[in-house]
């Protein structure tokens, strides 16, 4: 259980790409500094690819090559900083014993740096219904990857306590689509600002799932 969420190269290919590691593409890296302090400083709707472009000190065509439009530049930028904060929240808890204590602080850690990212946490202020999109489960959005990553860890956990038939992403989706509901909408009875708070809920309705 100690090493549950480290990295397993016994992964399989979804769970790999997750959190896979910055292109070896130099210009490709800097579209995506370009894009990510675009979006950053003027949100998806006002930022254009000439604007990213000009940013990184490219050309539109060259953008386009690489990333085909923005829709998609929007969502390499988002995947990019998704698999930036899997590796920011192995290390917040990869100290705890146990994988209920690692949901527990996962998700208060998920809703404290989501909140205070600067592209992250201004879109959902600021226009969260144009982010909204990149936040469903297709393909190889934000969401998609974060529920492959969460997956490979409860599968990980299922096999060091010799559990192997079980299916842990339906778990696994219905967690981060929880943490993702109180992000896109936390007006709600429970006070996910405060720490203490969002710890007890999900040590009360998220950890208990692990054994559902």
């Amino acid at each position: 259980m100690n090493n549950v969420m480290k990295t397993d190269t016994n992964d399989s290919p979804p769970a790999r790409a997750s959190a896979r590691p910055e292109t070896d593409d130099p210009t490709a890296r800097r579209i995506l500094d370009a894009a990510l302090e675009q979006f950053t400083v003027f949100g998806l709707r006002r930022s254009s690819v000439d604007d990213v472009a000009k940013r990184a000190g490219v050309s539109r065509v060259t953008v386009y090559r690489r990333f085909q439009n923005k829709d998609k530049l929007v969502e390499q930028t988002l995947l990019r900083e998704n698999s930036r904060f899997f590796q920011r929240l192995d290390s917040a808890v990869a100290s705890l014993p146990t994988m209920e204590e690692r949901v527990v602080e996962g998700f208060v850690v998920a809703l404290r740096h989501t909140r205070a990212h600067p592209l992250f946490g201004g879109l959902l202020r600021l226009e969260p219904e144009v982010v909204l999109p990149y936040l469903t489960v297709h393909g190889g959005s934000s969401l998609s990857a974060t529920v492959e990553y969460l997956t490979g860890h409860l599968r990980r956990a299922q096999r060091d306590e010799g559990r192997r038939d079980e299916d842990p992403r339906p778990v696994a989706e219905l967690m981060v689509r929880v943490a993702v509901s109180f992000l896109l909408n936390p007006a709600s009875c429970i006070e996910m600002e405060d720490e203490d708070q969002a710890r007890a809920f999900a040590r009360r309705y998220l950890a208990p799932l692990l054994n559902a």
